[in-house]
């Protein structure tokens, strides 16, 4: 499958983007098994479900035929992580993080989000060389 990118990159499992999203998965899947039992079916499925969100709409994105429809779902892939990020600072006020987990989950939101935004520009302005120093 070639992808809106083509043979420019072999595959969404080589952006550095989709691998750094799949990292936040994982690192959310961890952190939320020690959340409190009264939040399961609550806080916890949610912060899965937006991490999960963000490899598993760079991968559909990337999948389409056409840029724009992958800029759209980078652009979803962006809000999940926004709605994560809410999560996490939630999770802190809450007590169910505390700040040495909280900060670096934040601060790896934020990197993310950057990755991102520097994706969807390069996109945007048709660059593939750009979009070629995102894969690893």
């Amino acid at each position: 499958m070639g992808g809106v990118l083509g043979n420019m990159i072999d595959g969404y499992r080589n952006l550095k983007v989709w691998q750094a999203g799949m990292e936040m998965c994982v690192l959310i899947y961890e952190i939320t098994r020690d959340f409190p039992k009264s939040e399961a079916f609550c806080l916890v499925p949610q912060m899965r479900r937006a991490a999960a969100s963000v490899p598993g709409n760079i991968a559909e994105g990337y999948a389409r035929d056409r840029k724009a429809e992958f800029i759209r779902f980078l652009q979803i892939a962006k809000g999940s992580l926004s709605e994560l990020g809410t999560y996490v600072d939630l999770s802190g006020r809450l007590g169910y993080l505390d700040a040495t987990t909280a900060t670096p989950v934040s601060q790896k939101i934020n990197a993310l989000g950057g990755m991102l935004y520097n994706l969807i520009a390069s996109v945007k302005q048709k660059q593939m060389s750009e979009c070629e120093t995102l894969v690893t």
